[in-house]
């Protein structure tokens, strides 16, 4: 009686496993495979705004302005002009950052096979929709 139970529990077991789905996506050649980076996008959203500077613009800015302005003059108005083109390096470099780093981007909710939700940001939506079969790599969000 036991081993006829077992054998009942076995094959429920073995037919069960055959209905589980691969957590794939079926390939243009009729196969399923398994993808660790592919989900499927939730939703997007495009956001505006300013985000905060690094700096890094504004140092790489004053080591240029530095560099050119000591190309002018001689002894004390050489120590000046490197001064001010370091100073004014600086402010410039600091606007471009910010000016980059303002610009409109976008956010992208994704729905990872595995059960993960992450949230992409990246400048541009490439064709992307909500529903879309997507692969995740190098930080971007693409068609899969």
């Amino acid at each position: 009686m036991r081993s006829m139970r077992f054998v009942l529990i076995m094959l429920a077991t073995l037919l069960l496993t055959a209905c589980a789905s691969s957590g794939g996506y079926r390939s243009a050649d009729g196969y399923d495979r398994y993808c660790n980076n592919c989900g499927v996008v939730e939703k997007i959203e495009r956001v505006y705004g300013d985000r905060k500077g690094t700096g890094g613009g504004a140092v790489l800015g004053a080591i240029i302005g530095g560099a050119l302005g000591n190309q002018v003059g001689k002894g004390d108005g050489r120590k000046a002009a490197t001064v001010a083109g370091a100073v004014a390096g600086g402010v410039i470099g600091n606007n471009i950052e910010e000016n980059r780093r303002s610009q409109p981007r976008f956010e992208i909710f994704v729905r990872m096979d595995d059960g993960r939700r992450l949230v992409i940001e990246q400048p541009t939506l490439d064709d992307l929709r909500d529903g879309d079969r997507v692969v995740v790599s190098g930080g971007r969000v693409r068609l899969l």
